[in-house]
């Protein structure tokens, strides 16, 4: 606790001065452009990777980066995401995965989690990921089963995502794009889900394209003429 509020006094010092005009505008509000839902992993910090400002990233995580599907009971995150695109208009929700994530790890051993029944009740929404890679690759193993876990886990929880209503509408008329990620925590990498190409590839900053998990939007939005 001591580390902590001493990280907050040199935030109080040195930070929140030189931007002090930033913080007074957010504290009427928040208008972020994009949604970022990751794992809970201390190791990961969104706003340190994109080296973001305060209010420009709308920031869910859990463990195992996980977007239970569209059900009647309402779960954090999908209140979330809810919120998110009804109210903050967000344009893009990223779904990010990482490497040595302990939530797949529980999906390569179950007995990690045995005597953790609500962790364990929680990975059943990543069960998906279990099942492609067992069916699909049954001797991957070790360090290459764990990433290919990573990977199918994110592709699942888009499928998931896409079930929300609020999100399935968004995505028809083209108001909202969605991503999948895997980010490398050893070599800072970034890999990204090609829907396209229905595969994981690097995203490169200087080729000025991110690959996505978007299907075409459906309908057209009317215009003000035409309103």
């Amino acid at each position: 606790m001591k580390r902590l509020i001493e990280g907050f006094e040199q935030f109080r010092n040195d930070v929140f001065p030189a931007q002090r005009e930033v913080f007074r505008k957010l504290a009427g509000g928040q208008n972020p452009s994009m949604m970022f839902i990751t794992c809970a992993d201390s190791r990961v910090m969104p706003e340190m990777m994109f080296s973001t400002q305060p209010g420009e990233l709308f920031v869910y995580r859990n463990i195992g980066n996980i977007v239970p599907p569209y059900a009647q009971h309402v779960s954090g995150v999908v209140a979330a995401i809810e919120y998110a695109v009804k109210v903050l208009k967000v344009s893009h929700i990223v779904i990010c995965g990482h490497s040595d994530c302990g939530a797949m790890k529980a999906l390569q051993y179950p007995e990690l989690v045995q005597d953790m029944p609500s962790v364990a009740a929680w990975m059943k929404h990543a069960d998906v990921a279990r099942y492609v890679v067992e069916q699909n690759g049954p001797d991957l193993q070790g360090p290459e089963g764990l990433r290919c876990l990573t990977e199918e886990n994110v592709v699942g929880q888009l499928e998931h995502l896409r079930t929300l209503p609020a999100v399935a509408a968004a995505l028809a008329s083209g108001q909202l794009s969605i991503h999948g990620w895997v980010y490398d925590i050893a070599h800072a990498e970034l890999k990204a889900f090609d829907a396209q190409r229905g595969c994981f590839v690097a995203i490169e900053p200087g080729e000025g394209r991110v690959p996505e998990a978007t299907p075409h939007a459906r309908f057209s939005m009317p215009t003000a003429s035409a309103a």
